[in-house]
């Protein structure tokens, strides 16, 4: 084998955040800048010689440039084999499954999640470790130090691998085997879900559309929902995965799923309707005229996982990320389970999976998984909720009304501000902490603090810390104020606001959710002085 080093010089950016290196594509094509981040991976990793690496990604522009580069550089720092999936195809949460079903030591996500995609979009490396989950930071942080002084990386002369054709070749020694993409966390799929259920569920008239948003999931959603579980040709929409996600933004929430959410309000609309974002981790569940919250439909997914297979004994635990809405610790609680509150990023929920101490996490950006893989996974939501209509014969909406009569309600929305000058994000939060030692006991708007902390989480499996995952203001009647800054965006920062009112099972739940939230909207804005730091006079989605 001829491995070339190559001289280089390091880059100052290339801090992975909890999601991974993102950035828009113009810096990944850089030179030398893609090459600089794999050396730093490669570099951080110790006894991997012939071992396997998964590699794959949403299908974006420039993933099939970095799945080539990262074949050479594999092969010239010792890989033994190199698994791809078909057109460089692979969701995340499918990566995850791959690592883990053929051992391998480790893989590249190249995803930017939900983010836009072309050429003038953005693009993402992610290093997911052998239990099929996010590097933990004590791996991102090593990564980061050695980017930073990056003088050389290894790479091999050698063709382009043809990743349209299923087999095996060889790259400098290195055995680099091209999948089918699907197949095997279909399987993994038909262990959980009671599928001749599910088959009888469509069979029986009922109707449904999945927008698959021109991403990675629609392969995936076109063989499972189509082909495996029988629903007619057309349930499943926007399913060719392009390189500019069709020029749309793919991001199942209500601004960029509006179409969806306005079939599913119609008199004539589906009985269920379902998207995935663009590397297939994110979910969003909407009914005939009924919208499921992600935290809603955590709790939900939780209180009702016994009737698919794969979880009829029950479920250990439930991890939320802190801005979720409380919804799932009434369910824990009345079922006598652990929960667990843990920062946003899934790496975090990766220790309580693997101890075995809980089996369903969630997060409000519609995240949803469990223990089947270390991943957030859009389908495998959709998957259970198919299940669970299939079981109980009821709509969304019933089922929803349902879980609120027995566990209340939790009114919750999250407002965005992307973009914001970093500068004055960062000048907002630093503002905000310094009040939050004298908000206890006082009483705003007529809402009474019992408590305001910049939220520290203990590892309960390892003893690790973090710190600054986000300012938490509670309330005496368990309403709720959450304010941090996200690690999604490419460009300034994001400032995410989340607002959470409860109201007892026999209390109104008919109220519109803005309205309802109305008093902590303007508490937020009275001890955040939102308008004022971003110059903002409204977020840019709400959800």
């Amino acid at each position: 084998m001829n491995v070339k080093e190559i001289a280089t010089t390091p880059f100052d950016d290339q801090n992975p955040g909890t999601s991974g290196l993102r950035k828009r594509v113009s810096v990944f094509a850089q030179p030398n800048y893609v090459e600089n981040y794999l050396q730093a991976i490669f570099d951080s990793l110790e006894d991997f010689a012939g071992a396997t690496l998964v590699v794959g990604g949403d299908g974006r522009f420039y993933n099939d440039v970095v799945i080539q580069k990262t074949i050479r550089m594999a092969a010239a720092n010792g890989f033994g084999r190199v698994i791809v999936g078909r057109g460089g195809l692979l969701s995340t949460p499918g990566a995850s499954h791959l690592i883990r079903h053929y051992k391998a030591f480790g893989g590249l996500v190249l995803s930017a999640s939900h983010n836009p995609g072309g050429p003038e979009g953005d693009f993402g490396i992610k290093y997911n470790v052998a239990n099929g989950g996010p590097a933990p930071e004590k791996n991102t942080n090593a990564v980061y130090a050695l980017s930073q002084k990056m003088s050389r990386y290894l790479t091999v002369e050698a063709d382009d691998v043809d990743l349209s054709v299923l087999g095996k070749s060889t790259v400098a020694g290195m055995v680099v085997e091209i999948i089918d993409p699907v197949s095997d966390y279909a399987a993994l799929m038909q262990t959980l879900f009671d599928f001749d259920a599910i088959r009888a569920l469509f069979a029986s008239g009922f109707r449904m559309q999945f927008d698959a948003m021109h991403a990675v999931t629609g392969p995936y959603a076109k063989a499972i929902i189509e082909g495996l579980l029988g629903a007619p040709e057309g349930t499943v929409i926007n399913g060719v995965p392009l390189p500019d996600f069709g020029g749309g933004h793919p991001d199942p929430n209500l601004v960029y799923a509006k179409d969806l959410y306005d079939l599913l309000m119609r008199d004539d609309g589906p009985d269920f309707g379902a998207a995935s974002d663009g590397d297939g981790d994110r979910n969003l569940i909407v009914g005939h005229k009924r919208f499921v919250t992600p935290s809603d439909s955590l709790a939900i997914l939780a209180a009702n996982a016994h009737l698919a297979p794969g979880y009829k004994n029950g479920i250990a635990g439930i991890a939320r990320s802190m801005p979720t809405s409380a919804a799932a610790d009434r369910v824990a609680e009345a079922m006598g389970i652990e929960m667990h509150e843990t920062p946003t990023g899934w790496k975090f929920f990766g220790n309580l999976l693997d101890a075995g101490r809980v089996t369903i996490c969630g997060e409000e950006s519609a995240g949803t998984g469990s223990d089947h893989v270390r991943e957030k996974d859009g389908l495998w939501a959709v998957l259970l909720w198919l299940n669970i209509l299939a079981v109980r014969q009821q709509s969304v909406d019933a089922i929803v009304r349902d879980h609120w009569a027995k566990y209340g309600r939790n009114y919750y929305t999250r407002h965005d501000y992307d973009e914001v000058d970093a500068e004055q994000a960062n000048g907002l939060v630093a503002a905000l902490r310094q009040k939050l030692a004298d908000l206890p006991g006082q009483v705003i708007e007529g809402y009474k603090v019992t408590y305001a902390d910049d939220f520290a989480y203990h590892d309960p499996v390892d003893g690790s810390s973090s710190a600054h995952q986000g300012i938490r203001i509670g309330f005496e009647d368990g309403s709720r104020i959450v304010v941090r800054l996200s690690g999604t965006g490419t460009v300034g920062a994001t400032l995410r606001l989340y607002l959470e009112r409860y109201e007892a099972p026999d209390g109104d739940h008919d109220q519109e959710t803005q309205a309802a939230l109305q008093p902590l909207i303007e508490i937020v804005e009275k001890l955040a002085e939102v308008r004022r730091w971003t110059g903002r006079d409204a977020p840019s989605v709400i959800t």
